[in-house]
């Protein structure tokens, strides 16, 4: 068995019998798993190493040119307006510090993997999608870090990671986004649906590429139950699901649409994120008003 194969068993035995036995299905089916950027492996070795070398770990970054830029834009992001302007890659990993500079491009180097030639618009709404809610993801943590304990890179991971597994099933599936209704405004996937129409879980999908790709195990599991907040009890990713959840309702009514989940799953997440119903309404102008300066910016 490969390396890559045994790592994949390794990370379904994780899971519950219903869902790795999907997982092996979908895989067996023809479903890929996104393999890392080199870029990544190298930044993880040189982080491991004994002596941390900042420039060392720049040039790696800085060798590709499009991930470099996104970088830039991302620490552009009001969460990080103390430390702004950044100048240089180095600048980034001194300020923002190592560990979280390599979290913010593990999320920018997803998104550029994978290649879609039917579709193209709605894979590309996907990502600007998904860009959009670890933007407010940032924002939310960055104002509630004393509640949560959860820090801004990591929201953008989160963030940018809770739905991976969609394009996945976009790719394998020809009819998916047609189904799911993708595109389509104020809607999102249906899981009872997509489970009956393809015997999948983008959740699960999604867990297993951030387990693939050595997320940490909260924000793993965070994207596991990004829709089933309430099975996670005390656990540990449980503020982090209240984060993206919050994200993905600012980020509906940014565009003036009523969010399909909030209703279900705001008596949960608001309390887990120190709020209320009626301090929300100023907390969402907040993060809205941080996140167009940073837009526009």
């Amino acid at each position: 068995m490969s390396r890559a194969a045994n790592s994949v068993f390794e990370i379904t035995k994780t899971l519950g019998a219903d869902d790795a036995a999907r997982i092996k299905r979908l895989l067996e089916n023809g479903v890929k798993l996104p393999a890392q950027p080199r870029v990544l492996d190298e930044l993880r070795q040189l982080i491991n190493r004994s002596e941390l070398d900042v420039r060392l770990l720049a040039r790696v970054i800085n060798k590709d040119p499009g991930l470099t830029a996104m970088l830039f834009k991302v620490v552009g992001n009001s969460a990080y307006r103390q430390h702004q302007p950044f100048d240089s890659v180095e600048a980034v990993l001194h300020a923002v510090g190592v560990s979280q500079t390599f979290n913010l491009v593990q999320a920018i180097a997803l998104s550029g993997m994978s290649e879609i030639k039917k579709n193209r618009p709605v894979y590309e709404a996907f990502w600007a999608r998904s860009h959009a809610i670890g933007q407010l993801a940032m924002l939310i943590a960055d104002e509630r870090v004393a509640v949560c304990n959860i820090f801004p890179d990591q929201a953008y991971l989160a963030g940018i990671f809770h739905d991976c597994g969609v394009p996945l099933l976009m790719q394998r599936f020809p009819t998916y986004c047609a189904e799911m209704k993708l595109g389509a405004p104020g809607i999102w996937i249906d899981l009872a649906e997509e489970d009956r129409k393809f015997n999948a879980d983008h959740c699960v999908v999604g867990y297993l590429v951030a387990r693939h790709w050595h997320l940490p195990e909260f924000i793993c599991d965070a994207i596991r139950y990004h829709h089933a907040i309430g099975e996670l009890g005390q656990h540990e990713a449980r503020s982090m699901v209240a984060i993206v959840q919050l994200a993905v309702d600012i980020h509906y009514r940014d565009q003036h649409i009523a969010s399909p989940e909030w209703e279900r799953v705001k008596a949960e997440v608001l309390p887990e994120l120190g709020l209320s119903e009626e301090a929300l309404p100023e907390f969402v102008d907040i993060v809205l008003e941080r996140y167009h300066g940073t837009s526009e910016a």
